[in-house]
């Protein structure tokens, strides 16, 4: 039986899939979105606690990891912030900017999947759920994909938008990277991001004693640091701060916290011993921070008395206590809770332009199976637009006249 032949396929009905798939079709491609998952955009309907950090307005290249560090430039570029923010709008979703330009549904994620759904709609482009592909094969005029209903399709242009490793629990797989290898392309190492950390022994027992705890702090890790809340949990730590560096932390490697980010303490706590000599060092202490914490940092730094008791240099000790406390990960909660996957299809096999694979004519990469990983806050959403919207110009373009 011939296979049903469209313009193109695209494996992955996700955010750079839907979204590809709405811009292609209104420029008169003929799409075919397939999904093994039976509802679409899962990992955005569980995005920014069910309100999906669908983009960030500060968004540039250098909140982006890659191999290459200028291959999302040009996606970025074509498509931005504002962009979507029009899209948004245009479907009168009503959004709100938390801190640091993260914009967010004032209702539900699924107003974004619902606006995806009705572009996809408006190209008439179609879907097909709950099918997973069997075989891939290239041919004179395309590919062909096969399907576990003992279907086949066939079309000039195939699109991998299958996503990463990152929360098996809706349904990633490898797929991605399996395509990649098949036809030749390179595979960078891939790892849990965005993910808590974890810790073990004498370490743990005393971050356990913590949970429940969030703090202000400046974590540093891998030549980055990042300026955010701090959450003290069971396995170790969690919170912005610790998911912004798990993207920069490799094994074996301390990390540096800092609980007092951008206050002088050792001059504080002179100027604490002048003015309340008399008071305990957890007390003072708990004036910056949570009680347990304070007290937590006063154990560490094995002082006793009270303020007036100490010299200079017991306060500079207990001051780097307080801001440079050193703690060794014994590694990361990995794909089950990482909110994206770091590496992925090695960006020099594709053309920043179009995410087409150099060598395989027609068959394209996009979103977070391709090695270009945002940081935490909206970034790699809008890198999926990006990229989706650079991929659907191109499928434009090669569409049979």
């Amino acid at each position: 039986m011939k296979p049903q032949g469209y313009d193109a396929v695209i494996l992955g009905a996700g955010a750079a899939g839907m979204f590809c798939a709405g811009v292609a079709a209104q420029r008169g491609t003929r799409v075919l979105v397939l999904d093994h998952a039976r509802t679409p955009g899962e990992k955005i309907r569980i995005s920014g606690g069910g309100r999906c950090n669908f983009t960030n307005l500060g968004t540039g290249p250098a909140q982006f990891l890659s191999g290459n560090p200028h291959f999302a430039k040009s996606a970025l570029a074509r498509y931005t912030p504002a962009d979507f923010v029009a899209l948004v709008e245009r479907h009168r979703i009503p959004w709100h900017v938390k801190t640091l330009g993260q914009a967010f549904c004032d209702r539900s994620a699924k107003d974004i999947i619902a606006m995806l759904r009705a572009e996809m709609d408006a190209g008439g482009a179609e879907m097909r759920l709950g099918v997973s592909v069997t075989a891939i094969a290239a041919d004179g005029a395309g590919f062909r994909v096969g399907l576990s209903d003992g279907t086949e399709v066939a079309a000039p242009s195939l699109v991998v938008a299958t996503g990463g490793k990152s929360v098996p629990k809706i349904g990633a797989t490898s797929l991605g990277y399996d395509i990649a290898r098949q036809f030749g392309l390179a595979v960078t190492d891939t790892r849990p991001a965005l993910v808590p950390l974890t810790f073990g022994g004498a370490v743990l027992e005393g971050l356990a004693a913590l949970a429940g705890l969030a703090a202000p702090a400046r974590v540093s890790a891998g030549g980055a640091a990042f300026d955010e809340a701090l959450l003290f949990t069971h396995r170790g730590l969690s919170g912005p701060a610790i998911l912004q560096v798990s993207s920069f932390w490799r094994e074996g490697q301390a990390i540096a916290v800092d609980l007092a980010p951008g206050r002088d303490v050792a001059a504080w706590l002179r100027d604490q011993r002048r003015a309340h000599g008399r008071r305990g060092i957890a007390g003072v202490l708990s004036d910056l921070l949570p009680a347990r914490l304070a007290a937590d940092v006063a154990a560490r730094a094995a002082l006793t008395g009270n303020l007036a008791d100490q010299s200079d240099a017991r306060l500079a000790h207990l001051a780097t206590a307080l801001t440079d406390w050193r703690l060794t990960p014994t590694g990361t909660e990995g794909y089950r809770t990482a909110e994206v996957t770091l590496g992925g299809v090695d960006t020099a096999a594709l053309d920043a332009r179009t995410m087409e694979a150099r060598a395989i004519p027609g068959l394209f990469f996009i979103g977070e199976v391709v090695d270009v990983t945002g940081w935490l806050g909206g970034y790699n959403f809008q890198w999926a637009w990006a990229s989706g919207h650079a991929c659907a110009l191109a499928l434009a373009d090669r569409r049979p006249a």
